[in-house]
C-alpha cells in the first residue's frame, strides 16, 4: 500500500511547478482503496485549469510513481 510519506516525496517533485504561477497542494489523506486526496491551495485553488493541473500533471505524475494510486481528488 502506497503510504502520505511516498505521496509527499512525490509531490514534492511536483510541487515548484505549481510554486511558479502562486499555487501549491496539500495532502489531505490516501485511502486503503488507492485514492489520493488533495488540496489545491493558493493560485491553484480558484484557477480555471484547476482541474487539467490535477489530472494531466499531478495525477499522472502520482500514478506513474505509485502503480498502487488509483485517482486522485480534489477536496476543498
Amino acid at each position: 500500500m502506497v503510504t502520505s510519506q511516498d505521496i509527499e516525496a512525490s509531490l514534492r517533485k511536483v510541487r515548484p511547478y505549481l510554486e511558479i504561477d502562486g499555487g501549491n497542494v496539500e495532502l489531505v489523506q490516501v485511502t486503503e482503496d488507492g485514492i489520493v486526496e488533495l488540496k489545491l491551495v493558493g493560485s491553484c485553488k480558484d484557477c480555471p485549469m484547476s482541474m487539467m493541473t490535477l489530472r494531466a500533471g499531478i495525477e499522472r505524475a502520482l500514478m506513474l510513481d505509485h502503480a498502487e494510486v488509483r485517482r486522485v481528488e480534489q477536496v476543498r
